[in-house]
């Protein structure tokens, strides 16, 4: 199978990348830089689709860049390097004279607030100022020591009582939730020419890179711990698995809609803490109160931190996907090993 993989050069994108290629696919990434095995993001605009059988999205701007501030203006690159990477691949798709098979939009499981400036960007306005767009919310997936690790969008309202599955309601709570509807509305295209998934994602785990590449050294020195009351769920997943949700969707031609891409078995933020830190042999229990993680983050990155979701991949494992990574003492056990 030739699939086409958006912003594949990331820590997602190359896991996938590898799986693709060990079972015997052939993957063209879409790049900001040309390079081989590759197009970028102009030539894809000038030319269309090129040919193949499927087409992955997980592109946008890196949030982690260093060199920037988290302001209004790196907000809406942010954004927009979402929102226009998807458009430009759906509208792709929707030209070509030969559409691929499967059509695959990662998004995530929870919300962040933006400022005003950035709402009315979003109503209506894309980087330059000018033109529509349609879209979806942004959400800061944060590690527990308060890194800043993923961009991602929102769907389930934060709660510490509800368990959500992909058929639960939500997208509807807030401004930025239904941003999260118009975004995978939007991603949809017409007929049923090409099978169209939506995954997901939980915080990615993995050795190298994600949420683990900024959480471990304070947890290798003891300074680990729960964030604000440490009852918040936190919503995971390996990215073995992620990697194996995506090409499982990709492969099998019964999978569509939506699919959560979290691990069946659920966490507390203080959960995990404990967890980490007896995979590395440490104790995890200096707390990092509410009003420190508000002062220091502000508060809506602070949200990140001190809200989450119990949410549960029913569909997912209705599907017939096998989790490699189930259990969080496994995966981190075998992040840190």
């Amino acid at each position: 199978m030739r699939v086409l993989v958006g912003g594949g050069t990331g820590f997602i994108g190359t896991a996938l990348t590898q799986l693709l290629n060990a079972r015997g696919h052939e993957v063209t990434l879409v790049s900001r830089k040309p390079g081989s095995g590759r197009i970028t993001w102009d030539e894809l605009a000038a030319s269309g689709l090129p040919s193949c059988d499927a087409a992955v999205n997980l592109a946008g701007e890196n949030i982690l860049n260093p060199l920037r501030r988290w302001n209004e203006t790196f907000q809406k690159e942010v954004l927009g390097s979402r929102l226009e990477t998807t458009q430009l691949l759906a509208k792709a798709i929707t030209k070509a004279p030969q559409p691929p098979k499967a059509w695959v939009l990662v998004t995530g499981v929870a919300a962040s607030k933006f400022s005003p400036a950035t709402k009315e960007f979003l109503q209506g306005r894309n980087a330059s100022g000018h033109g529509e767009v349609q879209g979806e919310d942004i959400q800061m997936a944060l590690s527990p020591n308060g890194e800043i690790l993923r961009a991602k969008e929102a769907y389930y309202q934060p709660s510490l009582t509800a368990e959500y599955d992909e058929d639960s309601p939500g997208g509807d709570f807030d401004f930025f939730s239904n941003l999260v509807t118009k975004w995978e509305a939007a991603a949809r295209l017409p007929g049923d020419s090409t099978r169209q998934v939506v995954v997901r994602s939980g915080v990615v785990l993995g050795r190298g890179g994600g949420a683990m590449g900024h959480m471990l050294l304070p947890f290798r020195l003891g300074l680990g711990g729960p964030i604000g009351s440490g009852h918040q769920f936190f919503p995971w997943i390996h990215i073995g698995d992620l990697a194996g949700i995506l090409t499982h969707a990709l492969e099998a031609n019964h999978v569509h809609g939506v699919l959560n891409g979290v691990a069946p078995s659920s966490a507390t933020n203080a959960e995990f803490a404990q967890t980490l830190g007896a995979a590395l042999g440490r104790r995890a229990f200096i707390p990092l109160p509410s009003a420190v993680v508000q002062a220091v983050f502000g508060r809506q990155r602070a949200i990140m931190l001190l809200e989450g979701q119990k949410v549960i991949p029913r569909r997912t494992l209705a599907t017939g996907y096998q989790y490699s990574f189930p259990e969080l003492g496994a995966a981190l056990k075998e992040i840190v090993a």
